[in-house]
Parts: structure tokens; C-alpha cells; sequence
């Protein structure tokens, strides 16, 4: 029963796949510029496109607050709010100057980042949906693909730890890391530098991003950009982005 389920589920999705393509061969015929809209490599952006982090981030920094005195407690609309800010730290020092009060930042950030790996290595969490498809979909047509992000190579490995091999790292052509770079996002230095090393023009590919600080990072180094917006980011302004998904599938190479 389990291998013809299987196999069912295969010859639906290679179905899905030529569909895709008839029409992709439809679009070059009637439109004259339709060649230049396909993307040939896919560049997925922050961790949270690869899964859903924003509780357990929020829960992180509730928690690290707690253990040093702190009564800060931040739900998840001021967490949303928050998040409109750039870096952990920048948070936690704005927060704390709205509240008169004196902090370490980093150290709070510090044992915030510490609070967060151990709650992702402790759990099994399933991909986003449509990752998986996309992922597949490249590998199958030797389509490059880049995880770029700038968090620090902790935050990356407990990523891949909690997704328990459903994705891994080998997916993945270019897995940048906040080391490679001098600047964050959202300036565009690590998308520049995946472009360097995946020997790649911006033209030929897309990126993937789940929030609009980390869209704008894409669009400073001139690569289309679809949002795939994350549990905090849903009401967010895309505009610089040319898709919106809720579900990421294989028509984002057109």
C-alpha cells in the first residue's frame, strides 16, 4: 500500500512538473520577451523561508528576559512591531530606552541566540510549504540553489538540526553565514557575495524572502524578489517584490 501510494504521489508531481513546462513553452512562443522572465538558479533568503521561527524566537527572548530580572514581556503584535527593527540587540536597546531602562544588549542577545538553539535542536519542525518542491524541482533540472542568509553558522546549523534531514545542507550550492560579510542585511553584501561565488549574474536568478528588510537586501543588488512572508510579516507592504506566495511552488522560475 505504501508504494502505491507512493508512486501515486510521484506521477502527480511529475504531472504538475510537465504541465508547468507545456505552459512555460507556451509563454516563450506567444510572448516575445516571455525568455527573459525565466530565472535559471533560486536563491532562498532568511532561515524563516526554510521554516517558521517567529514564536520560538519571541518565546527566546521572553524567556532571557526572565532569567536576568527583566519584567519585559513581549507578545506577539508588540513582538511584530519589534521586528521592524534590524538585529536582536537593536531591539532590545530601542525597547529598553522606550522603557528607561539600563541593559547589556549583547549579552542579552547573547543568551536570547543560546535560548533559541536549544529549543530548535530539541524539536522535529516540518518545512515551509512548497519548499520541498521547489528543492526537488531544482535538483532534478541542475538548477542552482543558495541559502542566503547573514545569521551566524550556530543559528544555521540548528536550522538544519531541528528539519531533522528533511532538508540538508548538501540542497544547497551556497550557505552563507553573518562571517562572509561586513554588512547585514539589509544591505545587499551577502546576495552579492552568493553571486560571486555561484559564478551567477543577478539576471539568472530569484530570490526567496520572508520579510520586507530582507526583500530590500535582494533588490540592493539588483535580483527579482518574490515574498514569502512569515508568521509576522503577513501584513507587511512587498511592493518591491514581483510574487507573494503562501505557498511556494515551482511557477516562482517564471
Amino acid at each position: 500500500m505504501r508504494s502505491s501510494s507512493h508512486k501515486k504521489c510521484s506521477e502527480k508531481k511529475i504531472l504538475k512538473e510537465n504541465v508547468f513546462k507545456l505552459n512555460l513553452i507556451r509563454e516563450l512562443m506567444l510572448s516575445p520577451g516571455a525568455y527573459e522572465k525565466i530565472r535559471n538558479e533560486i536563491l532562498f533568503g532568511l532561515i524563516g523561508t526554510l521554516i517558521e521561527t517567529s514564536n520560538i524566537q519571541r518565546e527566546a527572548f521572553n524567556q532571557a528576559f526572565k532569567e536576568i530580572g527583566l519584567d519585559w514581556h513581549w507578545d506577539q503584535e508588540s513582538y511584530k512591531q519589534l521586528l521592524k527593527k534590524s538585529g536582536g540587540a537593536k531591539r532590545i536597546e530601542d525597547f529598553a530606552e522606550k522603557n528607561n531602562t539600563n541593559v547589556d544588549a549583547k549579552k542579552i542577545r547573547e543568551r536570547k541566540t543560546y535560548i533559541y538553539n536549544e529549543k530548535l535542536r530539541s524539536r522535529i519542525t516540518l518545512p515551509r510549504e512548497g519548499d520541498l518542491d521547489v528543492l526537488e524541482y531544482a535538483k532534478r533540472n541542475n538548477i542552482k540553489t543558495g541559502l542566503v542568509t547573514s545569521t551566524t553558522i550556530e543559528n544555521i546549523d540548528s536550522v538544519f538540526a531541528t528539519l531533522n534531514k528533511k532538508i540538508i545542507r548538501e540542497d544547497f550550492d551556497f550557505i552563507g553565514n553573518n562571517s562572509l560579510i561586513k554588512k547585514p542585511k539589509p544591505e545587499p553584501d551577502i546576495y552579492l557575495k552568493a553571486l560571486n561565488d555561484l559564478e551567477i549574474h543577478p539576471s539568472e536568478c530569484i530570490a526567496i524572502e520572508d520579510s520586507v528588510e530582507s526583500a530590500l537586501s535582494a533588490h540592493k543588488a539588483k535580483i527579482q524578489c518574490v515574498a514569502f512572508p512569515g508568521l509576522f510579516h503577513i501584513d507587511d507592504n512587498f511592493s518591491l517584490c514581483s510574487k507573494r506566495f503562501k505557498k511556494l511552488d515551482i511557477s516562482i522560475f517564471i
